[in-house]
């Protein structure tokens, strides 16, 4: 499976620790993440990871050719609904083509934990008939 992983500044030492955390499941699969996420959680959780351009440079805009393209399975997006970023429309963005594409999204790391879970247990081979 191919996992999308964005973190809003605020909260990349959270997606650091989600890694490190689920580091077995996470290495059985092709991970993307904008460019400095991926290069903490490489650092932090020692993952290989395909890096974008940093979000607000444009990677999540990379990240989104990708959704378009159905080419990514499952995101986690931990974002920081507390402090509004310029880049804002390329959230919703975001949001809105895994919704097009039906393509699982986690906004929290309560939500993110269920989808790796679920990830780990082979729930989500849907995603590969979906396709």
């Amino acid at each position: 499976m191919n996992i999308g992983l964005i973190a809003h500044d605020a909260k990349k030492n959270l997606m650091q620790n989600f890694c490190v955390a689920y580091r077995g499941i996470l290495s059985e699969n092709t991970l993307y993440a904008t460019g400095t996420t991926g290069r903490l959680i490489e650092e932090a959780a020692n993952l290989n990871i395909h890096k974008f351009l940093a979000g607000h440079l444009g990677g999540e805009q990379q990240m989104c050719a990708q959704l378009e393209q159905n080419q990514i399975d499952l995101v986690i997006f931990l974002r920081d609904p507390q402090n509004p970023k310029s880049h804002e429309p390329d959230i919703h963005k975001v949001v809105m083509l895994c919704d097009i594409h039906n393509i699982p999204l986690a906004t929290n790391v309560a939500t993110a934990e269920l989808l790796i879970k679920s990830l780990g247990r082979g729930d989500m081979e849907w995603r590969e008939m979906y396709k």
